[in-house]
């Protein structure tokens, strides 16, 4: 763990950084800030049929492997995030991961992306882009057997790096800040 990691979060200040003074939106310049290792996890989750969900855990959709479809939509949204987002940073990813859980007894499926860079601003954007997209293509691939899915809990569950250090959700809801 660096030494920027080792520093307690700052207190937000309440400022909203994509706005100048005149309350016009404009993209934060990063340019002096510190190149710095930044992780960022997010996840949300789809719910379905149990039927539905039988197709996914047996690989028997029409459609194909829609887990497989699902991660590679997910990297590749992660990398995209600049393009859909608009003041989002064009970054140079390093890494991106994404998993699935699968939950029999609710029929979800989790998802949780984690994007990862040396850069000077963080990947949050990025891995809750991955997350959404991921989702929504699991939608797409099984929309003609259940329109009825429900897709949520879309969140940021952790981020490290930067001047703001750690910020993790705990598993009660509450933000633990490292």
């Amino acid at each position: 763990m660096s030494s920027q990691e080792k520093r307690p979060a700052r207190k937000v200040s309440g400022t909203l950084t994509h706005f100048d003074r005149g309350g016009r939106a404009h993209m934060v310049d990063v340019g002096a800030k510190s190149e710095t290792r930044r992780i960022a996890v997010a996840s949300g989750r789809i719910k379905m049929r149990p039927k539905t969900f039988r197709m996914v855990a047996r690989g028997s959709a029409k459609k194909g492997d829609v887990l497989g479809v699902a991660r590679i939509a997910a990297i590749q949204a992660a990398k995209r995030t600049p393009g859909l987002i608009p003041l989002a940073h064009p970054i140079a990813i390093t890494r991106v991961g994404v998993d699935f859980k699968l939950d029999a007894a609710r029929s979800t499926v989790g998802l949780v992306a984690t994007v990862e860079c040396l850069g000077r601003t963080g990947v949050e954007m990025e891995a809750l882009t991955a997350a959404a997209v991921g989702l929504l293509t699991i939608y797409d691939m099984l929309k003609a057997v259940d329109r009825g899915m429900t897709i949520g809990s879309l969140r940021l569950e952790e981020k490290r790096g930067g001047k703001s250090g750690t910020y993790r959700r705990s598993v009660r809801g509450r933000v633990t800040r490292a």
